[in-house]
């Protein structure tokens, strides 16, 4: 039996199956997996995950109990949960994704949306089915007082769950997300954010990665549960029960990644963007089309500094590489459409024979991306609300002599801000100036603030991250 579980959404790998059937297993993606990866790999640890498609179900179906004792990558084992693929589909896209992440994000045209009737009522009982999945599968394989690590908005319904069936686990949750305000994440039906609330105060332990999303939880507990939190000692007391609040940052591990992004295919990468950029500077930014991640506000940006500068003509390109995300739901769908057409539009004004102002990809390559960062002069992390932004942490660890613009709605800024060019992520104008100040910034001010941005990125990486949570259940 495991003393030590993570449970996620998201695997460590994920399998596909080509057209002769063969299975072949690739690194899972998302920040959380890159967080995790490192530190779930311990004697007496399970990694617990659900199939996400076609190739992980053939996995789970060839393997016995769903276990896979010898995944790759450095994980350790896991097991996959093979959900039926409906109810994976209304948990996933209509509640997790569609709801919780929207109402945590402040997303919702109020105008218009959402609108919670008969249609949803189906949706979360998915939502139950889905996280009550995940609580059998932990229950059956905790070993007596193990301590379970459940992660994030997908799950936050398992820990009471999960407590119901082992009273004698020490349990945790973490939230890899921002928290909504009260009157914010009253929009979801009364009876639905209760059972949230206390889903997650099932935990011994709830974390966020930032105080201010640690508050937001807090006086979400007091207005909508009639809970008692101590807002100094962090904790809040519901029903008889008290669940500890913790705030725990989550950094990179520099030398881990400093070493994935020397090897021969992050290099190879590098003169290919070295030679089809030359010697120009470079923004780099490096996300999904996630509508949070406010992709098209950053390239109105950057076409607004070219405007405001035409001094920086020939002599600067955007790599922007916006990776699919949640391609099942329509708004996404929509989304990665108005980044490419903001993209053309840039490309349409500004290029020339021999110069390329932006390069747009939407493929996801991680030893691409990890090129793009060695290669960073200026690094934009413009969200709209982020939970805490890996990737504003690590590009300062890969380049050399990066300047980070970076909104102040994002997690990292409560670490990073006093060392970036902090911006409001819907003044474009204002984002633009930002860039034109990164690019134009001193070498000796970049490079000072790059090693500060360096020391705070790297200060908590994973394997503490974990530790602490560990230590917070002992």
């Amino acid at each position: 039996m495991n003393s030590v579980l993570v449970a996620s959404n998201r695997g460590p790998v994920s399998f596909t199956v080509s057209d002769d059937g063969e299975l072949t297993m690739k690194r899972g993606g998302g920040g959380l997996v890159s967080g995790l990866s490192g530190v779930a790999k311990g004697d007496g640890v399970l990694w617990v995950c659900a199939a996400l498609a076609d190739g992980d179900r053939s996995a789970v179906r060839m393997a016995p109990g769903g276990r896979i004792d010898h995944a790759g990558y450095d994980t350790g084992p896991l097991r996959m949960l093979d959900i039926p693929p409906a109810v994976f589909h209304r948990a996933y896209n209509a509640v997790a994704n569609s709801t919780l992440w929207f109402v945590n994000h402040l997303l919702y045209d109020i105008p218009n949306a959402p609108n919670f009737g008969t249609k949803f009522e189906r949706e979360w009982e998915s939502y139950r089915d889905y996280n009550g999945a995940f609580a059998l599968a932990l229950a059956e394989e905790a070993g007596h007082g193990a301590r379970v690590m459940v992660q994030d908005y997908h799950l936050t319904l398992t820990p009471a769950m999960l407590r119901a069936e082992r009273p004698d686990l020490r349990i945790a949750h973490f939230s890899h997300t921002p928290w909504a305000p009260p009157e914010y994440f009253s929009l979801l039906p009364d009876d639905v954010a209760r059972e949230v609330l206390e889903g997650i105060l099932g935990a011994d332990h709830a974390g966020f990665l930032t105080d201010r999303w640690a508050q937001a939880f807090m006086d979400c507990c007091v207005a909508l549960l009639g809970a008692e939190a101590d807002r100094v000692g962090r904790s809040v007391t519901h029903e008889g029960r008290t669940t500890r609040i913790g705030v725990h940052s989550l950094g990179v591990d520099g030398a881990a990644l400093w070493e994935r992004a020397c090897e021969p295919d992050v290099e190879s990468h590098m003169a290919a963007l070295r030679e089809q950029v030359g010697d120009r500077r470079l923004i780099v930014r490096i996300d999904r089309t996630e509508l949070s991640k406010n992709i098209v506000r950053g390239l109105v940006a950057y076409r607004e500094f070219l405007a405001a500068h035409p001094e920086w003509h020939g002599r600067v390109v955007h790599l922007a590489f916006a990776y699919p995300s949640r391609h099942d739901l329509p708004e996404y769908r929509e989304y990665t459409a108005s980044v490419q057409r903001s993209a053309q539009e840039i490309e349409d004004e500004y290029a020339t024979e021999d110069w390329d102002p932006l390069i747009l990809n939407v493929n996801d390559d991680y030893p691409r991306s990890l090129a793009a960062y060695r290669l960073a002069d200026v690094l934009l992390v413009n969200p709209i609300r982020d939970g805490m932004n890996l990737v504003a942490k690590e590009g300062p660890v890969l380049s050399p002599r990066c300047a980070l613009v970076l909104s102040r709605e994002a997690g990292a800024a409560a670490e990073l801000g006093p060392h970036a060019l902090v911006v409001n992520p819907y003044d474009v104008s204002g984002t633009a100036a930002a860039l034109h100040q990164a690019l134009v910034m001193p070498e000796d001010e970049r490079r000072a603030r790059r090693d500060r941005l360096h020391a705070a990125a790297t200060a908590l990486p994973p394997q503490k991250w974990l530790a602490a949570q560990l230590d917070a259940l002992a």
